[in-house]
């Protein structure tokens, strides 16, 4: 019994994965492995329905324009991939973390924007358009970038091959799932407009209902000179993480036993991204109903400022009636031709009269 026991107990003899290699798993196992196979295929099912309500609210134009300015598109990956690794591994050495913690927050900070920065960029009214370029670029500089960052922030911090553990089927597959439904969005944007109202009135609205951080990336996209929409496309594209991403690394990368506990640092950044998130919602939906009201007065008040001068310059007509109107345009230009001097003699008419002598 105690043997049996301190088997159990030592490390080197058991762990959780031999449990899962053995032929003899639970019951339970089986049943928890069909949970996660239906739970993956509702949120693939609502993410493809997500997608397509975002692509109806695109523009083929708009997205050429943004390619062939990318202003917004350069920051955004200056940010993603310049100021979030910084980041994470200065907070690393600032808190003195150890080195799986310091390992979990890198692994997460050089991980490209992920879906739910679209969602988010859409209820604070931030340009779709380039929301989804920015995803779509990020995502796909992830394949050569991430195993970069992860080679050159990680050295010190761990001595294993940890570069060659990106997950690039699962960035091929977020970059697959965001794009079709995105072009079919596209396509039922452009060919049945009719539809799209719709469609994203039914898809979003409710994921709304049931569903201000890195303002150094914001005060970034001001000095560039980006207008206010593009400014917060950028803040939520950079602070929403792939957080699927980084959970495909530590699994891979490390054992549980040694992961432990930090296995949830994915989850726990995702819990605090949708509340930070909806908070800003929060707050961006007051604020645009509190000054929605008075820039309404303002415009009001102009336009009736604009309406009393024109009135004032323009004199108003006596008669509405064609035939008098008629009437007193013939009876205005008598009385000015009337007052006109009149015309003077000819050279014939101031000759002399012969004499009568």
């Amino acid at each position: 019994m105690n043997k049996t026991t301190g088997d159990f107990e030592n490390p080197e003899l058991w762990s959780p994965a031999d449990a899962l290699n053995t032929s003899t798993a639970p019951p339970s196992a089986f049943g928890q492995q069909a949970t996660d196979k239906a739970l993956s295929a509702i949120l693939i099912v609502v993410l493809f329905i997500i997608m397509v309500s975002l692509g109806c609210t695109m523009e083929i134009t708009k997205i050429t324009t943004h390619l062939r300015k990318p202003k917004g598109i350069a920051i955004a990956i200056m940010a993603q991939y310049g100021v979030m690794p910084l980041t994470a591994f200065a907070l690393g050495k600032l808190f003195q973390l150890g080195a799986m913690e310091s390992l979990a927050i890198l692994i997460c900070g050089c991980c490209p924007g992920g879906n739910l920065s679209n969602i988010f960029s859409l209820a604070l009214k931030g340009d779709m358009n380039l929301s989804i370029v920015m995803t779509t670029c990020s995502t796909v500089l992830a394949i050569g970038l991430m195993p970069l960052l992860l080679y050159l922030y990680s050295r010190g911090l761990y001595e294993g091959d940890l570069e060659s553990k990106v997950p690039y089927k699962g960035i091929i597959i977020s970059l697959v799932l965001m794009l079709i439904p995105c072009a079919i969005g596209i396509i039922l944007n452009e060919k049945k407009p009719q539809y799209t109202g719709f469609v994203i009135k039914v898809s979003l609205s409710d994921t709304f209902r049931s569903l201000r951080k890195l303002k150094l990336l914001y005060v970034l996209s001001a000095a560039f000179k980006l207008n206010d929409r593009c400014r917060r496309t950028v803040c939520m594209e950079t602070g929403c993480q792939n957080v699927q991403l980084c959970s495909a690394i530590l699994k891979v990368t490390f054992a549980p036993d040694i992961i432990g506990h930090l296995y949830f640092f994915p989850l726990l950044y995702l819990i605090f991204q949708l509340g930070e998130g909806l908070l800003l919602i929060l707050v961006f939906r007051i604020h645009d109903r509190i000054t929605k009201p008075s820039d309404a007065a303002k415009m009001a008040c102009t336009a009736i400022t604009q309406d009393t001068d024109i009135t004032q310059e323009i004199k108003p007509v006596p008669h509405r009636n064609s035939e008098e109107t008629g009437k007193h345009y013939g009876n205005s230009v008598y009385q000015q031709l009337s007052q006109a001097p009149r015309a003077l003699p000819s050279a014939e008419g101031l000759q002399a009269a012969p004499s009568t002598v």
